[in-house]
Protein backbone atom coordinates (compact mmCIF):
# COMPACT_ATOMS: atom_id res chain seq x y z
CA UNK A 1 0.00 0.00 0.00
CA UNK A 2 0.82 3.70 -0.81
CA UNK A 3 2.44 5.89 1.92
CA UNK A 4 -0.65 8.34 1.59
CA UNK A 5 -3.02 5.67 2.34
CA UNK A 6 -1.69 4.26 5.22
CA UNK A 7 -4.03 6.45 7.01
CA UNK A 8 -6.63 4.76 5.73
CA UNK A 9 -6.22 0.95 6.12
CA UNK A 10 -8.68 1.39 9.26
CA UNK A 11 -11.79 2.96 7.13
CA UNK A 12 -10.50 0.49 4.19
CA UNK A 13 -11.48 -2.51 6.15
CA UNK A 14 -14.50 -1.31 7.98
CA UNK A 15 -15.72 -0.52 4.54
CA UNK A 16 -15.12 -4.41 3.22
CA UNK A 17 -16.30 -5.92 6.46
CA UNK A 18 -19.65 -3.91 6.23
CA UNK A 19 -20.04 -4.32 2.51
CA UNK A 20 -22.82 -6.55 1.20
CA UNK A 21 -21.80 -9.95 0.02
CA UNK A 22 -21.19 -9.81 -4.17
CA UNK A 23 -22.94 -11.87 -5.94
CA UNK A 24 -21.34 -13.07 -8.81
CA UNK A 25 -24.70 -12.42 -11.63
CA UNK A 26 -25.55 -9.13 -12.93
CA UNK A 27 -29.00 -8.60 -13.38
CA UNK A 28 -31.09 -11.15 -15.87
CA UNK A 29 -30.87 -9.84 -19.35
CA UNK A 30 -34.14 -8.79 -21.26
CA UNK A 31 -35.42 -10.17 -24.20
CA UNK A 32 -32.35 -8.89 -26.85
CA UNK A 33 -29.80 -10.86 -24.45
CA UNK A 34 -28.42 -7.57 -22.66
CA UNK A 35 -28.09 -6.90 -19.46
CA UNK A 36 -25.52 -3.90 -17.88
CA UNK A 37 -22.10 -5.19 -17.58
CA UNK A 38 -19.04 -3.19 -16.62
CA UNK A 39 -17.71 0.61 -16.56
CA UNK A 40 -13.93 0.24 -17.72
CA UNK A 41 -11.38 2.85 -16.08
CA UNK A 42 -7.88 3.62 -17.55
CA UNK A 43 -5.84 5.10 -14.34
CA UNK A 44 -2.37 6.11 -13.90
CA UNK A 45 -3.04 4.97 -10.01
CA UNK A 46 -5.11 1.77 -9.66
CA UNK A 47 -4.72 1.25 -5.74
CA UNK A 48 -5.73 4.75 -5.21
CA UNK A 49 -8.98 4.03 -7.62
CA UNK A 50 -9.67 0.90 -5.47
CA UNK A 51 -9.01 2.18 -2.68
CA UNK A 52 -11.73 5.12 -3.21
CA UNK A 53 -14.14 2.36 -5.34
CA UNK A 54 -13.63 0.26 -1.75
CA UNK A 55 -14.76 3.41 0.55
CA UNK A 56 -17.63 3.81 -1.84
CA UNK A 57 -18.94 0.51 -0.83
CA UNK A 58 -17.64 -1.52 -4.10
CA UNK A 59 -16.24 -5.20 -3.66
CA UNK A 60 -13.22 -6.32 -5.07
CA UNK A 61 -13.76 -9.59 -7.00
CA UNK A 62 -11.91 -11.31 -9.66
CA UNK A 63 -12.43 -13.59 -12.39
CA UNK A 64 -9.31 -15.17 -13.03
CA UNK A 65 -6.68 -12.40 -14.21
CA UNK A 66 -9.73 -9.87 -14.98
CA UNK A 67 -9.51 -8.02 -11.52
CA UNK A 68 -12.53 -5.44 -10.49
CA UNK A 69 -14.65 -3.56 -7.93
CA UNK A 70 -18.40 -5.17 -7.47
CA UNK A 71 -21.29 -3.03 -6.97
CA UNK A 72 -24.45 -4.21 -7.18
CA UNK A 73 -25.81 -4.28 -10.60
CA UNK A 74 -22.13 -3.57 -12.38
CA UNK A 75 -18.47 -4.58 -11.98
CA UNK A 76 -15.84 -1.57 -12.39
CA UNK A 77 -12.63 -2.70 -14.41
CA UNK A 78 -9.48 -1.05 -13.49
CA UNK A 79 -6.55 -0.89 -16.24
CA UNK A 80 -3.33 1.03 -15.96
CA UNK A 81 -2.84 3.54 -18.11
CA UNK A 82 -2.19 6.89 -18.67
CA UNK A 83 -5.62 8.64 -19.67
CA UNK A 84 -6.45 11.53 -22.02
CA UNK A 85 -8.40 13.24 -19.62
CA UNK A 86 -11.85 12.64 -17.18
CA UNK A 87 -14.68 12.13 -17.91
CA UNK A 88 -16.40 15.83 -18.46
CA UNK A 89 -16.33 16.64 -21.93
CA UNK A 90 -16.02 13.01 -22.87
CA UNK A 91 -19.42 11.41 -24.28
CA UNK A 92 -19.68 9.52 -20.95
CA UNK A 93 -19.72 12.58 -18.59
CA UNK A 94 -20.40 10.25 -15.29
CA UNK A 95 -21.93 7.30 -14.27
CA UNK A 96 -24.86 7.17 -11.22
CA UNK A 97 -25.50 4.95 -8.15
CA UNK A 98 -27.98 5.01 -5.14
CA UNK A 99 -26.78 4.92 -2.11
CA UNK A 100 -29.23 4.32 1.10
CA UNK A 101 -27.31 6.71 3.23
CA UNK A 102 -25.76 9.89 1.63
CA UNK A 103 -24.19 11.60 4.68
CA UNK A 104 -22.29 8.19 5.34
CA UNK A 105 -20.90 7.73 2.26
CA UNK A 106 -19.63 11.26 1.77
CA UNK A 107 -17.86 10.53 5.08
CA UNK A 108 -16.03 7.93 4.03
CA UNK A 109 -14.12 9.24 0.97
CA UNK A 110 -13.53 12.83 2.96
CA UNK A 111 -10.20 11.80 3.60
CA UNK A 112 -8.99 11.56 0.26
CA UNK A 113 -9.95 15.37 -0.12
CA UNK A 114 -12.11 15.29 -3.24
CA UNK A 115 -14.19 17.84 -5.18
CA UNK A 116 -17.51 17.14 -3.99
CA UNK A 117 -20.59 19.03 -5.41
CA UNK A 118 -23.49 18.45 -3.38
CA UNK A 119 -27.15 20.30 -4.82
CA UNK A 120 -29.22 18.86 -2.35
CA UNK A 121 -29.43 16.59 0.68
CA UNK A 122 -30.16 13.79 -1.48
CA UNK A 123 -27.84 14.53 -4.45
CA UNK A 124 -23.77 14.93 -4.96
CA UNK A 125 -21.66 14.74 -7.62
CA UNK A 126 -18.13 13.32 -6.85
CA UNK A 127 -15.11 14.02 -8.83
CA UNK A 128 -12.93 10.84 -8.28
CA UNK A 129 -9.07 10.58 -8.18
CA UNK A 130 -8.69 10.19 -12.14
CA UNK A 131 -11.52 12.96 -12.54
CA UNK A 132 -14.44 9.98 -13.37
CA UNK A 133 -17.34 11.84 -12.49
CA UNK A 134 -19.55 10.21 -10.05
CA UNK A 135 -23.65 11.14 -9.38
CA UNK A 136 -24.99 10.08 -5.97
CA UNK A 137 -28.76 9.45 -5.31
CA UNK A 138 -30.08 8.74 -1.66
CA UNK A 139 -32.75 5.84 -1.98
CA UNK A 140 -33.25 4.67 1.66
CA UNK A 141 -35.22 1.12 0.45
CA UNK A 142 -32.19 0.04 -1.95
CA UNK A 143 -31.41 -3.52 -1.53
CA UNK A 144 -27.89 -3.03 -0.32
CA UNK A 145 -25.98 0.32 0.67
CA UNK A 146 -25.10 1.26 -2.66
CA UNK A 147 -26.02 0.10 -6.15
CA UNK A 148 -25.69 0.77 -10.20
CA UNK A 149 -28.26 3.24 -11.26
CA UNK A 150 -26.93 5.21 -14.39
CA UNK A 151 -24.66 5.87 -17.48
CA UNK A 152 -25.43 9.53 -18.68
CA UNK A 153 -24.04 10.46 -22.45
CA UNK A 154 -23.57 14.24 -23.45
CA UNK A 155 -24.82 13.18 -26.92
CA UNK A 156 -25.99 15.65 -29.91
CA UNK A 157 -28.13 14.06 -30.69
CA UNK A 158 -30.48 12.46 -27.60
CA UNK A 159 -33.61 11.05 -29.14
CA UNK A 160 -31.32 9.34 -32.48
CA UNK A 161 -29.42 8.08 -29.23
CA UNK A 162 -32.08 6.37 -27.44
CA UNK A 163 -33.26 4.97 -30.73
CA UNK A 164 -30.30 3.61 -31.00
CA UNK A 165 -30.06 1.64 -28.06
CA UNK A 166 -33.49 0.61 -27.77
CA UNK A 167 -32.89 -1.11 -31.73
CA UNK A 168 -29.25 -2.67 -30.99
CA UNK A 169 -29.82 -3.54 -27.63
CA UNK A 170 -33.22 -3.74 -26.80
CA UNK A 171 -32.97 -0.78 -24.28
CA UNK A 172 -36.81 0.21 -22.82
CA UNK A 173 -37.07 3.81 -23.58
CA UNK A 174 -38.36 6.42 -21.35
CA UNK A 175 -38.08 10.02 -19.87
CA UNK A 176 -36.81 10.75 -16.58
CA UNK A 177 -37.50 15.11 -15.96
CA UNK A 178 -35.66 16.52 -18.97
CA UNK A 179 -33.65 13.64 -20.05
CA UNK A 180 -34.09 10.69 -22.12
CA UNK A 181 -33.69 7.30 -21.01
CA UNK A 182 -33.00 3.76 -22.65
CA UNK A 183 -33.13 1.19 -19.82
CA UNK A 184 -31.28 -2.16 -19.78
CA UNK A 185 -31.30 -4.32 -17.14
CA UNK A 186 -28.96 -3.38 -14.20
CA UNK A 187 -28.81 0.21 -15.70
CA UNK A 188 -30.55 3.36 -17.31
CA UNK A 189 -28.84 4.84 -19.59
CA UNK A 190 -29.51 8.52 -19.77
CA UNK A 191 -28.81 11.32 -22.45
CA UNK A 192 -28.24 14.95 -22.79
CA UNK A 193 -27.65 17.17 -25.39
CA UNK A 194 -24.24 18.31 -26.08
CA UNK A 195 -22.38 19.27 -29.22
CA UNK A 196 -19.08 19.93 -27.70
CA UNK A 197 -18.12 16.69 -26.55
CA UNK A 198 -15.89 13.55 -27.88
CA UNK A 199 -14.98 10.16 -27.80
CA UNK A 200 -14.97 7.65 -24.82
CA UNK A 201 -11.98 5.99 -25.61
CA UNK A 202 -8.82 7.01 -23.96
CA UNK A 203 -9.69 8.55 -21.65
CA UNK A 204 -10.36 8.11 -17.47
CA UNK A 205 -13.39 5.98 -18.64
CA UNK A 206 -12.65 4.68 -21.72
CA UNK A 207 -15.61 2.11 -22.05
CA UNK A 208 -19.16 1.09 -20.76
CA UNK A 209 -19.79 -2.91 -21.48
CA UNK A 210 -22.87 -4.42 -21.92
CA UNK A 211 -22.85 -8.04 -21.11
CA UNK A 212 -25.04 -10.50 -23.34
CA UNK A 213 -25.65 -14.17 -23.36
CA UNK A 214 -24.26 -15.14 -26.67
CA UNK A 215 -21.55 -12.93 -27.82
CA UNK A 216 -21.18 -14.67 -31.71
CA UNK A 217 -24.88 -14.00 -32.01
CA UNK A 218 -24.74 -10.66 -30.68
CA UNK A 219 -22.43 -9.42 -33.02
CA UNK A 220 -23.91 -10.85 -35.93
CA UNK A 221 -27.29 -9.53 -35.38
CA UNK A 222 -25.54 -6.24 -34.98
CA UNK A 223 -22.99 -6.86 -37.89
CA UNK A 224 -26.60 -7.25 -39.91
CA UNK A 225 -27.83 -3.81 -38.78
CA UNK A 226 -24.74 -1.97 -39.85
CA UNK A 227 -22.74 -1.77 -36.75
CA UNK A 228 -19.16 -2.03 -37.79
CA UNK A 229 -17.39 -3.84 -35.04
CA UNK A 230 -13.81 -2.42 -34.02
CA UNK A 231 -13.06 -5.94 -32.35
CA UNK A 232 -14.14 -8.89 -33.28
CA UNK A 233 -15.47 -11.87 -30.64
CA UNK A 234 -11.92 -13.15 -28.96
CA UNK A 235 -11.44 -14.57 -25.10
CA UNK A 236 -10.26 -11.84 -22.97
CA UNK A 237 -6.90 -11.96 -21.13
CA UNK A 238 -8.50 -14.17 -18.03
CA UNK A 239 -8.47 -16.66 -20.46
CA UNK A 240 -12.46 -17.34 -20.13
CA UNK A 241 -14.66 -13.75 -20.94
CA UNK A 242 -15.42 -13.76 -24.45
CA UNK A 243 -15.39 -10.28 -25.77
CA UNK A 244 -15.60 -7.45 -28.61
CA UNK A 245 -16.19 -4.13 -28.80
CA UNK A 246 -17.66 -1.32 -31.09
CA UNK A 247 -18.37 2.35 -31.11
CA UNK A 248 -21.83 4.09 -30.89
CA UNK A 249 -22.45 6.32 -33.56
CA UNK A 250 -21.55 9.26 -31.63
CA UNK A 251 -18.19 7.93 -30.38
CA UNK A 252 -19.00 5.92 -26.80
CA UNK A 253 -16.90 3.17 -26.64
CA UNK A 254 -18.52 -0.17 -26.38
CA UNK A 255 -17.40 -3.69 -25.07
CA UNK A 256 -19.67 -6.40 -25.14
CA UNK A 257 -19.22 -9.29 -22.54
CA UNK A 258 -20.26 -13.15 -22.36
CA UNK A 259 -18.78 -14.52 -18.87
CA UNK A 260 -18.06 -11.68 -17.10
CA UNK A 261 -18.97 -12.49 -13.47
CA UNK A 262 -16.96 -14.61 -11.70
CA UNK A 263 -18.16 -18.33 -11.29
CA UNK A 264 -20.01 -19.16 -8.33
Amino acid sequence: MKPKFLSLFALLVLAVSTAPPAGAELAAPNATGVSMGHIHLVVKDVEAEKNFLVLMGGVPVSNGSLQMIQFPGVFINLRQGTPAGGTIGSRVNHFGLFVQNMAETLDRIKPLHLKVTQNNPQQAFVLGPEDVRIELHEVKNISAPVVMDHVHLFVPAPLEAQAWYVKMFGATPGKRGQFETATVPGAEIAMTKDDTTQTTKGRSLDHIGFEVKNLNATVQRLEAAGVKMDRAPAVGSNGTTKIAFLFDPWGTYIELTEGLAPKR
